[in-house]
């Protein structure tokens, strides 16, 4: 069995918002990977994409004409002195898991955001989650600590983790 064709990452467009709102979705409603409550809509997408593709950078990653997942940058706090940092933020659908995107989204997007004058990057992590630990720390992340019991959902208290990388 041969490997999957690498995806294609390009820059997110308006029309990339209902693929980008339905990969993320089931993250929402379904785990605590996310903090949000309620998934945002197409427009809602859109709006962001909008945002945060023009104030930092916004990637696909399709295959096929298929939108796979989706990574982006963006503000990391809102005092001037943090205009040098960024977050980051990246999902994919489970579909296309284990097949390189998440590699490929961030090895796209981290020298764009280097480019732009970012210093450093930021990825918060509700934990557990051993696959975005992974992914982060293949990608140059490394461990800051952990906000303890600072998410309230699905029932329960939730962890966030904070990796860094200096661009």
């Amino acid at each position: 069995m041969s490997a999957p064709v690498a995806p294609m990452i390009r820059n997110a467009i308006p029309q990339d918002a209902a693929a980008c709102a339905a990969i993320y979705a089931p993250f929402v409603t379904d785990t605590c990977v996310s903090f949000e409550l309620e998934a945002p809509d197409t427009e809602e997408m859109a709006r962001r994409i909008a945002r945060y593709g023009t104030s930092h950078v916004w990637l696909v990653a399709e295959r096929a004409g298929q939108v796979l997942g989706y990574a982006y940058g963006s503000p990391h706090r809102d005092r001037a002195a943090y205009a040098s940092s960024c977050d980051v933020g990246i999902y994919v659908d489970p579909a296309a898991a284990r097949q390189g995107v998440g590699r490929a989204l961030y090895g796209a997007l981290l020298p764009m955001l280097a480019a732009q004058g970012r210093h450093a990057a930021f990825a918060g992590i509700a934990l557990p989650n051993a696959a975005s630990i992974a992914l982060h720390e293949g990608m140059g992340f490394a461990p800051l600590g952990i906000y303890r019991e600072v998410g309230w959902k699905l029932g329960a208290w939730h962890d966030v983790g904070w990796w860094q990388r200096l661009l």
